[in-house]
């Protein structure tokens, strides 16, 4: 069976996050380790399936591209969501730095998703921000890094490349503020993971984009056996009337 799906943004993003909290590593931290989601507009989707409640998802965006190329206002107000064996809790940045270790999963959403799988996080502090906090010291130790991010975000430059090409101090002109590029590696969850994590089909990438309430969307072919596909496509129909958080109080 096969079955045409279209997911506006808001679904999108809702779907990889059931998809990040299907993921094993993301299970087995939350029964015995460490999870930290750093901030984001996916992730903020990603902490309500987490912690099982709503956030204010307004407040837990951070570098987002809009149309007045302008940042929210409360950019960062919910903070980061730690979570410690199922539980939130909360940990200066040191204590929290010091106490990460193996099994532990650090969630760190990104802006491009080149042809090989690799993730590029745009960095507009000049320290690499929550990238220069954390990724490091996660390769180093072996603590797990998931990515959520819409296959919407596609392009078809490596991402190294363009690491080359950014830079805060490169930047003559442009809109909004200049940026870096870290090629960001970890487990990538897209809406193709997601799908392919909770049921036995095979999901493809196969539009994006449209007009009007199409704006943003991506389309997904879905293909396996009737009772699979029904059940993947019913809980993307499910997902309709998600909306994405208001951003009142933009500068």
């Amino acid at each position: 069976m096969k079955a045409y799906a279209v997911l506006r943004p808001a679904a999108a993003k809702r779907l990889i996050a059931k998809g990040v909290k299907a993921r094993p590593s993301v299970k087995r931290a939350l029964k015995e380790g460490t999870i930290v989601v750093t901030l984001g507009t996916t992730n903020g989707y990603v902490a309500e399936e987490l912690l099982g409640g709503p956030i204010d998802r307004g407040a837990f965006a951070a570098g987002l591209i809009e149309d007045r190329w302008n940042i929210n206002a409360r950019l960062g107000e919910e903070g980061e969501v730690i979570m410690v064996k199922g539980k939130r809790v909360k940990l200066d940045t040191d204590e929290l730095l010091d106490s990460l270790t193996a099994g532990d999963v650090i969630i760190k959403g990104g802006n491009a998703l080149d042809p090989f799988g690799t993730v590029g996080v745009l960095m507009g502090a000049e320290n690499g921000g929550t990238v220069g906090r954390y990724v490091s010291l996660a390769l180093a130790r072996g603590v797990e890094i998931v990515i959520p991010i819409s296959v919407g975000k596609s392009i078809h430059t490596p991402i190294s490349e363009l690491a080359m090409k950014l830079g805060t101090r490169r930047l003559d002109l442009g809109d909004g503020l200049p940026c870096g590029m870290f090629p960001l590696v970890g487990e990538v969850i897209t809406e193709i993971e997601a799908l392919e994590s909770m049921f036995d089909v095979r999901a493809t990438h196969i539009a994006s984009g449209g007009i009007g309430e199409g704006l943003g969307s991506v389309s997904l072919l879905i293909e396996g056996e009737k009772e699979d596909v029904s059940a993947a496509y019913g809980l993307i129909c499910s997902l309709a009337g998600e909306r994405e958080p208001p951003l009142e109080g933009r500068r």
